[in-house]
């Protein structure tokens, strides 16, 4: 089966690279999306061994962070279970979850990253979806070629 690539975006303030970086071996899951679409890809198409970009968004610079690794494909996400949880959806059951997430695991953290900015003024970078207008999804495809572009720029 064929490696797929992915971009996914966090604010900083929620969970960050840095957060990443401390969680036990490296790897959490990535929970509490509430988009169909990104739904779909995490639940139908996020594979282990697809290639990640993290991305920190909703900060200054909005910028791709470093470079994960799908290592856990999609499962129900536990939080639109509970009650406590922000996430939480009730409408969910166990029996018909309707949330998924994946784990993915820190590969490596950019020295310097690569800002919204950057990917703008890379003719290779042109038509990736993150700067597409109207593109706010917080899980998205990237093509093999935009991946490889952004671990070039990141210094891989």
């Amino acid at each position: 089966m064929a490696k797929n690539y992915w971009l996914i975006k966090s604010e900083p303030e929620s969970f960050s690279i840095v957060d990443l970086r401390k969680s036990k071996n490296q790897t959490t899951y990535w929970d509490g999306v509430r988009n169909y679409q990104a739904r779909n890809y995490l639940r139908d198409e996020m594979k282990a061994g697809d290639g990640v970009l993290f991305y920190h968004s909703s900060t200054e610079p909005n910028a791709i962070v470093g470079v994960c690794e799908i290592v856990k494909e999609g499962y129900p996400d536990h939080t639109q279970f509970d009650p406590d949880s922000h996430h939480f959806y009730p409408s969910a059951t166990p029996d018909n979850p309707v949330w998924y997430m994946v784990d993915i695991k820190l590969i490596k953290e950019f020295k310097t990253p690569i800002t919204l900015q950057d990917i703008r003024k890379n003719t290779k970078l042109q038509k990736m979806k993150l700067i597409q207008k109207g593109n706010r999804l917080s899980v998205m495809p990237v093509t093999k070629e935009e991946f490889q572009e952004i671990i070039k720029i990141g210094g891989q």
